[in-house]
């Protein structure tokens, strides 16, 4: 019996098929773990942020890109297959979303795709010792109020390794009480708000999929809070 439990669940695939008003378009294929226990599903963010990815795939050809909380990995699947350079990470204590990730990358036939744990507000080992980064991603990662200042802590940590980098992120409003702007400022970063419609997500399907749905999904841009750029 494999102890991970990885060949006794249900796996489903899920195709999207991102388009644009010329002839060009891409498929992608992602993996979901039908299992409730696991929840790896694509959320409507994915959808969002992996439309905002394709509507950029011009600047992502040979940038270092890194997926926070991946799962099933479509927005770094996205950027891989754009011909970004691409680290897909989950929690160093969930094996199952790593296995995921791997899955997605199987499924889409990409070799060169790094799979590593990152856990969420801690400093390990593999965080320090991650190439100089270009982009990065996190969706719907602002999920748990009590995992914002952790999310953060952690982009914080890599912008400040790579102050030229952004963090591209959707979330889904659950709650108008929640808020990170406190925490942006308390490490010293800035957010951009991104209108849907200005990369063609402002809709209730995409990518020939029925997501996002009717949910409410935003998109941001952080960086760094800095002077001492050129």
């Amino acid at each position: 019996m494999d102890p991970t439990g990885a060949n006794e669940v249900s796996i489903a695939y899920k195709v999207f098929t991102f388009e644009d008003n010329s002839a060009e378009c891409l498929s992608v294929s992602v993996p979901e773990v039908l299992d409730p226990q696991y929840g790896m599903y694509v959320w409507p963010c994915a959808v969002v942020l992996a439309q905002f990815l394709w509507s950029h795939r011009e600047e992502l050809k040979d940038h270092t890109v890194l997926e926070l909380g991946a799962g099933v990995s479509l927005p770094g699947v996205l950027a891989a297959r754009c011909g970004a350079k691409v680290l897909l990470s989950d929690s160093a204590r969930t094996p199952l979303c790593l296995e995921n990730c791997r899955r997605s990358c199987d499924a889409n036939r990409l070799r060169d795709v790094v799979v590593l744990g990152l856990t969420w507000g801690e400093v390990s080992p593999d965080l320090v010792l991650l190439p100089k980064l270009d982009i990065i991603l996190g969706s719907d990662v602002f999920y748990e109020p009590r995992d914002f200042e952790d999310v953060l802590v952690t982009v914080a940590f890599l912008l400040r390794k790579n102050p030229r980098a952004q963090f591209w992120t959707t979330y889904q409003e659950r709650s108008a009480d929640w808020s990170i702007e406190p925490l942006l400022c308390r490490w010293n970063m800035n957010c951009v708000d991104i209108q849907l419609e200005s990369f063609g997500a402002d809709k209730s399907e995409l990518a020939g999929s029925t997501l996002p749905g009717s949910h409410s999904v935003h998109m941001m841009i952080i960086t760094l809070n800095t002077r001492d750029l050129d």
